[in-house]
This record gives C-alpha cells, structure tokens and sequence, in this order.
C-alpha cells in the first residue's frame, strides 16, 4: 500500500509515545486532516496555552488501548464534518437559505451582512449616503479643455461624492497635481499597470459601499449623477447606470450576439457611466477565473460586459437604466484615444464641420470581439446570465406639464 495515500484517506491516525517519533506523526497527521489519536498519557502538545487541542484531537489512554476502537467509533460523521469548518470561512443559516446563497457570500471580505448589497432590506438598513468616483483614463492630458476636466468638476459638485479616484492607464506617467483643477472633494491618482481588468480590481482606498464607474470623456450633469445614485440606494445588488446595451440569440450562427441599437429592451448597462456596490470588485478579482480578467486584458475589451455577466449571475436580476440620455459622450478628438465598448446610436458622430466622421470605438474588430466575449463569457458561466428588461427610472414629474420649480431634476429634460 501507499503510505500517504492510506494516510490522506484515513479518519483518525493513531499517535503514540516517542521522543521524536509522536511530534512528527502528530504533525503529520495534522497535515493530512487526519484526526490525531493521542497514546501518549501526559503529553503537552505544542501552544497548548492559546490552542485548545481538546477540540482538534481525541486523547487515548496509553493503558487501556482496547477502549480506543470504541472511543473513535462514538465520534459521529456530523461532529467530524463540523470541526473542520474553519469558522472563520463558515456561513451562517441565513446566508444558504437567501438570495444568493452562500457560495457567493464569500466571508473573506466580510463577516457582516450589512457589508454586502444583498441583505439591506431584511436588515432594516440602507446603503450609505456618500459615493466614490473612479474614473478610467486612458489618454495621456495634453489640454485643460479635455473632457476628464469637466468630468471632474461635474462629479465633484455632487454633494453625495466623497472622493474621487483617477485609474491612470495611459502609457504616460499621471501630470503633477497641480494640473488637476481644484475640487471640493479628495482627489487620489492610482497607477492601473495599463490592465483593462484593473477598474475593477479592490482598492483600499475605496471607503464608501457605492462606486460611480466613469470613463474619461463621459458626458454627465450633477443632477443625472445625483438622480442614478439615489435609485442606486434603492437598488444596490444592481448595476444602475445610463448607457444600455442588449444581447440576442442568433439562430444563424447559432451563437450569442451584441448589440448596441436602441430597442424596447436592454440587458446591460456599460460602466462608462453606472453605480454598483463594491463588493462587486471583490467578487470580480477572487470569484471569476483568472482566464476571464487575461481576455478581457488581452483585448482591452469587455470588461464591461463581464461585470454585467458577473452581478446578473449573482442577482438573477438586470440592471437599471436611468434617463433618457441617449449619448454620454464627448465627440471624437484627435487628442483623445476611445474606448472601443462604447458605441453611439448609429456609430457616426457629426464632425464640427457638419461631415460624418466614424467614431473609433465603432471600429469593427472592437464590435466583433465583444461578440466573441459574449460568447466566451457564456460558456465558463454555463448558461446565459444577462437578463432583459424593459424598465427605465425617470424622475417624478419628468416632462410632466407642470412648473419648472416644481421639479427637482429639471436639468435631465434637456440632457
């Protein structure tokens, strides 16, 4: 027989008296999850002060080794599976029995359920009042007339914001921080190792539960960040944001497809411009395989619509899109380098000139990869995820035939 395969299928491992020979079966054993069966009456195990060994080994008598059949035998199956749950990594009843389970609650990041976005409601609590910003920069800042300066002092003049974090991506090294306009809130900027998968990997600076995703060149009023981010509290195991995207079945190809077209539904909300719980980074750094984050780097693409994938696996639900907002964009610049998910209505763009120039995230290898990672994505989860919707939040009294004053997100009228 094979020693350490006996030794790794055994229950318990008789440890008996040595000099030597009982301190290395008893690690031993402790290294194969075998439960130690001490014969050595008197023995004082290792940090026996601040580790209770009564709860991890059986002690035996030395001089009634007939007993020892029968004293194993009484050690039932449910005590034995129970002591090797760490407590630490343990889920409660709770957990197991609700939405979504406890295999995707994982304890490493938390212990309370008040930490995750999945339990506010039966808790009694809501999420917290304040946001943190993320915005992921690309393009290296040659102008203070680039749409990042604007984006910034919109989402600062938020009065929800409470910090606002800048991903550097581009090959450049950041601008000193005197380059950065003055704001109201702290501004920290972050080296992202020009990895796609990185804008949404944890970060320590993160403190509040929200997070607001934003690319560079988004177009955004404080009233729509204001607007998405209370609905956000409502819905906080969502991902709620503005620009929609859809995915159809193609029964040609026999494959999933993309689009980016204006339809009665969507599926996916884009994180060029939407709110989700932190917890979400955490899920998408330790849940999902390395394999999935080396695509979405591989091809600068997607990372977008894993997060999608990720948090409609997870809640069964979709996401929620807020407004009317049908571009969110600045037009293309020669200065500023696209992102490829993020494709207009008809994938022009009006030049200044009044000519149709083709925006570079319209770029048909960039459309057909994120079909290929629909697909990709599809397969590891085994089934598809996204769910469709046909529901948009808009403001009371939106467009209503009432006085102005009387509204409170007037400014979205008109975005």
């Amino acid at each position: 027989f094979d020693y350490q395969e006996l030794l790794h299928n055994s229950t318990f491992c008789l440890v008996p008296r040595g000099r030597r020979l009982g301190s290395f079966r008893f690690l031993e054993s402790l290294q194969a999850a075998c439960i130690p069966v001490l014969l050595s009456n008197g023995w004082e195990l290792p940090f026996s002060d601040v580790i209770q060994w009564n709860q991890a080994v059986i002690e035996g008598d030395e001089r009634l080794l007939l007993q020892v059949p029968s004293t194993v035998r009484a050690v039932g199956n449910e005590r034995i599976i129970k002591d090797r749950v760490f407590s630490h990594v343990s889920r409660n009843k709770y957990m197991w029995n609700s939405l979504p389970g406890g295999l995707l609650v994982l304890p490493e990041y938390s212990t309370h359920l008040a930490h995750f976005p999945f339990y506010y409601l039966s808790l009694g609590v809501s999420p917290g009042q304040e946001f943190t910003a993320i915005i992921h920069a690309v393009s290296p800042l040659v102008s203070q007339s680039q749409p990042i300066m604007k984006l910034l002092q919109v989402v600062s003049k938020s009065k929800y914001c409470t910090q606002i974090i800048i991903l550097w991506n581009s090959e450049k090294p950041p601008p000193h921080r005197s380059k950065w306009p003055p704001m109201p809130v702290p501004l920290t900027v972050t080296d992202g190792r020009r990895k796609t998968s990185s804008r949404f990997l944890p970060n320590v600076a993160i403190e509040t539960e929200a997070v607001l995703s934003l690319d560079e060149d988004t177009v955004l009023l404080t009233s729509e960040v204001n607007f998405a981010f209370l609905v956000w509290r409502s819905f906080p195991e969502r991902i709620v944001g503005y620009p929609p995207r859809s995915h159809f079945w193609d029964p040609v190809k026999h494959a999933w497809g993309y689009t980016s077209k204006w339809t009665n539904e969507y599926s996916i909300v884009l994180t060029g411009a939407a709110f989700y719980h932190r917890y979400y980074h955490y899920l998408f750094s330790h849940y999902l395989p390395p394999s999935l984050r080396a695509l979405v780097d591989r091809t600068s693409n997607c990372e977008d619509i894993l997060m999608n994938f990720l948090v409609s696996s997870v809640t069964h639900l979709p996401p929620i899109k807020v407004a009317q907002r049908k571009q969110y964009k600045e037009l293309p610049s020669s200065q500023v380098r696209r992102h490829p998910s993020m494709v207009n209505l008809t994938n022009e763009l009006p030049s200044p000139q009044g000519t149709k120039m083709s925006a570079p995230w319209a770029n048909p290898e960039h459309f057909t990869q994120r079909q290929e990672c629909v697909n990709s994505f599809a397969r590891w989860f085994g089934y598809m995820p996204l769910v469709h919707s046909q529901f948009r939040l808009d403001p009371l009294l939106f467009k209503d035939q009432v006085s102005v004053l009387r509204k409170k997100y007037k400014d979205l009228e008109r975005a």
